[in-house]
């Protein structure tokens, strides 16, 4: 039971950010997440860390960016999740997460939350020709299996970068909100 004067805890989303040209635009959805009264921490694929303007976005979520396992006796920098967003989702990190490959920290998290049934959601950015490889479609198979939400990017042309203009952020919460009832 709460204490009557003592604040709501507010959720808490773990972002996990990899490594494209959109990776520093993830600002925008701190700010959406934090605008409905979340707390937020980002971990980075160790390649992700390089796109991410890291001074802003930890001055942003009031969190250190985690990229690498802590030290054994090391403090944990973040809370629990209550719920995870990959965004954006890589081709790599799409297909490791299914086959179940925890050689990052960002991944580890991702294996780890299937077995303690956190919410996640997965918002792709991948280009159309990754999109076609067999491999891919059979990683997103496995992950709804997992109950995974993934969302509705459609996959920019290969050599051409481009989609962010359609990458929807908020999309994330649209996927997760519901699962948080």
């Amino acid at each position: 039971m709460t204490e009557p004067n003592a604040p709501e805890k507010k959720p808490f989303l773990y972002v996990v950010v990899c490594a494209c040209g959109i990776a520093g635009d993830v600002g925008k959805l701190i700010n959406t997440v934090q605008e409905r009264h979340w707390d937020v921490g980002v971990i980075a694929t160790p390649q992700g860390l390089g796109f991410l303007d890291t001074e802003t976005i930890e001055a942003q979520t009031g969190y250190p960016i985690r990229s690498a396992w802590r030290t054994p006796g090391e403090a944990r920098p973040l809370p629990p999740a209550d719920a995870i967003v990959v965004a954006p989702a890589t081709f790599n990190t799409v297909n490791k997460w299914a086959a179940g490959i925890s050689d990052t920290l960002a991944l580890g998290v991702l294996c780890e939350a299937y077995g303690l049934g956190i919410p996640t959601a997965v918002l792709p950015y991948v280009n159309s020709a990754q999109a076609a490889h067999p491999a891919y479609r059979r990683s997103l198979g496995q992950l709804r299996e997992m109950g995974v939400l993934i969302g509705g990017y459609v996959p920019h042309r290969p050599k051409a970068g481009g989609g962010a203009d359609r990458f929807r952020w908020e999309e994330a919460l649209e996927l997760l909100v519901p699962k948080m009832r």
